[in-house]
């Protein structure tokens, strides 16, 4: 079995100061992680690494300002990231919210798709070149059983001809998976692994942001809902465990590896969404011929 450890590997955290995020920068912070955590509200990022830093004595703990759901902030992050940084070996896309209503970026995209899609989409692209010298990597992106309610409908990725919050929610999960996917089959190298997560459901404050609903639904909808250390730790386990080593490619629902829905494992349709993200992201394929021609 091939060993691993966190233990002084540089890791990244999207969506970690609060909720799973934390749990799990709280987690790699003790097993001596260098760590980053990426945050839209710069004092609520100081305050989560000096408390870390206190409770862990990890003294190796960061942060870099982006808004996930802007593209130009991710790529203003990704560029300081390589200002800093020349190892990434540890990749959590954990960051995701819930929209009632539909609302468009200051970019022009649909907030849901923008944010827990994306965004991530495009960082996890800007950083491959740092991620590609940094082997053996890990990417691990934070999904939910929810996709299994979804159905990939290029006409419809961003809620143009209909929109309902908890659709486009589950569409965006579908859409981590099937990024996960064509992820894993163009990526050539077996020591950089993408896999992705169910971690339950989870009380976690997404969705607080919808005014009423956050003061009537949400707290009935989560009296069934696990704790969020709970929650947390099947992504800790794809963190840190030596027993997914060299695993890529998969879905886990919490920690065993499982099958997901047929929807998300149409080939077809993970190579249309990274297409059209592509475009939306403004990447070019001249960029890195060889990353970025799909590898069959």
């Amino acid at each position: 079995m091939e060993t691993w450890s966190v233990k002084n590997k540089v890791a990244m955290v999207t969506g970690g100061t609060s909720g799973m995020g934390l749990e799990t920068c709280r987690a790699l912070a003790k097993a001596g992680a260098d760590l980053i955590i990426v945050g839209r509200n710069q004092q609520k990022c100081r305050k989560t690494i000096d408390d870390l830093r206190v409770e862990t004595g990890n003294q190796k703990i960061n942060y870099l300002i982006a808004d996930l759901s802007e593209m130009e902030s991710v790529r203003k992050m990704a560029k300081e990231f390589h200002t800093k940084y020349d190892k990434l070996q540890l990749l959590v896309n954990n960051a995701g919210g819930f929209f009632l209503k539909r609302e468009l970026t200051t970019e022009g995209l649909e907030k849901t798709f923008a944010l827990n899609h994306l965004g991530h989409f495009l960082l996890t692209n800007l950083l491959l070149d740092i991620i590609e010298k940094s082997t053996p990597v890990r990417i691990i992106n934070v999904s939910s059983w929810e996709h299994f309610r979804a159905r990939y409908d290029r006409e419809n990725l961003q809620g143009e001809k209909d929109y309902a919050g908890w659709d486009a929610y589950n569409r965006s999960k579908l859409y981590n998976i099937l990024f996960t996917y064509e992820l894993a089959r163009r990526l050539k190298d077996p020591k950089i692994t993408v896999n992705t997560v169910h971690p339950g459901w989870v009380k976690t404050s997404i969705g607080k942001n919808n005014g009423i609903l956050a003061k009537t639904v949400l707290p009935l909808m989560q009296l069934k809902a696990i704790p969020v250390d709970e929650g947390a730790k099947p992504c800790i386990y794809l963190c840190t465990s030596p027993d997914v080593a060299g695993v890529s490619g998969k879905y886990f629902d919490k920690m065993v590896c499982s099958p997901s829905s047929d929807e998300s494992c149409n080939a077809e349709n993970a190579r249309d969404l990274w297409q059209i993200s592509e475009k939306l992201c403004k990447l070019q394929p001249a960029m890195s011929p060889r990353r970025w021609q799909y590898a069959g």
